[in-house]
């Protein structure tokens, strides 16, 4: 370990499960990674130190047998069974509750509509056939929507590679984010009604449409994100795209959690790439106009608080689309396998909680003036601007090796080094990774989680706490959670990797996500 300033070679930060040595097949026309040869049969788990078992699972055979049984069966099954409720539940309240109860969208008239009616026909009514399992119109529009993203997938861009995993595998991406982002935007507004009425046609649909299908749609995504997961499961014990795969030692129920490779590919697609990003995200992004559009249609005026926090959040998207390539850099993808808690939750808990709070003022207006909206807007943005500006610091960053000025000074950073397979020879190999020490990343390792935070409490609070009830919150309070623990995984994560290197970082930067406090 080294501290310089100015100077060095940055290389993101990696983590994967060992594998064995294999030979590259080289490099593929589209947007591949090399893939090695690999066995098509499974391999059993006998201990910590199979090279196959996953790196975040290896924690498992350090534990006493009933922490173990929590980690690996209990906990898992705490979240994989409830969590499909919760995002039934909510479909149901931001909508059947309203047109079919005559209730508004809160948990307070939830609480009573199950008290009134008794549990087992609430259940019921949340439960719909259309709910649970989509009907025709969803499962149309889902197939249409994801057709679209797979044809802006193969848009031309410039090649860019994500970090280097300890099984010697560096994945290869398109960088044409924006390009998506923009001609998907323009693709969904063009084929509307409401757009086609100014430039002579007809349209295929209204605006309206992904809060008119919404119901339905989580219960499709909900079906094919069960079986999609078990799927990757088999895909990844016995037809895996690269070296980082295996079993975890702890039992199928964590594989089906956890996912078994790191780095899956379908038809030469990046699962995780096009689930989280081409869909997951776009849905997000186009989420907040169409309930733009059907709270207009509902209601005769537009609600300031809808139209802002739409607005928000798309602009805090298309800076998303600008960052895709540190976002595939980034915990979520280089040390997340795809599994239940990654791919499950950006195909149906990300389009249920993350629009939850623009979702509910379809039916139920915020209340807010527009001097009070805006003000909240304006936070919320400084909190979208500031991201970015934290993001666009490290990428610089990173993409000049350290050769700049950060706040107008040579950068403090820590050189570290951590050892994987040259992804030719499988031979180990020494990687430096510079951790930048100065500008938004001297002030804390994860400021830019503060950031994040920011604009996630404006949106909620511009769903109108004060009319709508505490559920407009859901999200920013499972966001908080959600990124505490990351960072926490995060510094896991380094300490294992860099060792003495990343504790001298922590030492020039001591706090992970506000300065001064935490």
């Amino acid at each position: 370990m080294e501290l310089r300033r100015g100077r060095g070679r940055s290389k993101s930060p990696a983590r994967g499960a060992k594998s064995p040595r294999s030979k590259s097949r080289g490099r593929s026309k589209s947007p591949a990674a090399s893939r090695p040869v690999l066995p098509k049969k499974p391999r059993s788990i006998a201990h910590p130190d199979d090279p196959n078992i996953s790196s975040e699972a290896k924690w498992a055979f350090k534990q006493d047998p009933l922490s173990r049984l929590f980690q690996s069966i209990i906990g898992p099954l705490l979240l994989m069974v409830p969590c499909p409720i919760i995002c039934l539940t909510l479909a149901f309240i931001t909508t059947d509750l309203v047109t079919k109860f005559g209730k508004t969208p809160s948990l307070g008239d939830f609480y009573e509509h199950c008290s009134s009616r008794g549990v087992s026909v609430c259940a019921a009514d949340v439960l719909d056939g259309g709910r649970l399992y989509g009907d025709s119109s969803a499962w149309f529009f889902l197939i249409a929507f994801n057709y679209v993203a797979l044809l802006i997938y193969w848009w031309p861009g410039k090649l860019e590679y994500g970090p280097l995993t300890a099984g010697g595998h560096r994945p290869e991406y398109m960088d044409n984010g924006v390009a998506h982002c923009l001609l998907f935007t323009v693709s969904f507004l063009a084929g509307s009604t409401q757009v086609g009425q100014y430039v002579g046609y007809a349209g295929w649909y209204s605006l309206s449409v992904i809060y008119d299908t919404y119901s339905g749609s989580i219960g499709a995504l909900n079906i094919f994100g069960l079986g999609f997961c078990v799927f990757l499961y088999l895909k990844g014990r016995y037809f895996p795209s690269g070296p980082d795969h295996g079993l975890s030692g702890t039992g199928p129920i964590f594989d089906y959690y956890w996912g078994t490779e790191l780095y899956p590919r379908v038809c030469n697609v990046d699962v995780k790439k096009f689930v989280n990003c081409r869909f997951s995200m776009t849905y997000w992004m186009l989420a907040g106009i169409s309930f733009t559009a059907k709270s207009y249609e509902l209601h005769g005026h537009v609600d300031p608080g809808v139209v802002l926090a739409a607005l928000s959040q798309f602009l805090y998207l298309c800076k998303f689309y600008w960052w895709e390539i540190g976002y595939m850099r980034s915990i979520d993808i280089i040390v997340d396998r795809a599994g239940f808690y990654e791919t499950w939750g950006c195909l149906v808990w990300v389009p249920s909680v993350y629009t939850l709070h623009t979702r509910i003022l379809v039916q139920s207006t915020s209340g807010l003036s527009w001097p009070v909206a805006l003000l909240i807007f304006g936070v919320g943005l400084s909190g979208v601007f500031l991201n970015f500006w934290a993001d666009d610091q490290r990428q610089q960053f990173r993409a000049k090796n350290g050769e700049c000025l950060v706040w107008g000074k040579p950068p403090q950073f820590v050189r570290c080094t951590y050892t994987a397979p040259d992804p030719k020879t499988g031979a180990m190999k020494t990687h430096n990774s510079l951790l930048l020490a100065s500008g938004w990343w001297g002030m804390a390792r994860h400021l830019q989680y503060l950031f994040e935070l920011t604009a996630a409490w404006s949106w909620s609070l511009l769903g109108g706490v004060g009319k709508n009830g505490l559920l407009p919150l859901f999200y920013a309070a499972f966001l908080t959670i959600l990124l505490v623990d990351r960072a926490k995984r995060d510094q896991d994560k380094c300490l294992a990797k860099y060792g003495d290197g990343y504790r001298r970082y922590m030492e020039m930067v001591p706090y992970k996500i506000i300065p001064g406090i935490f």
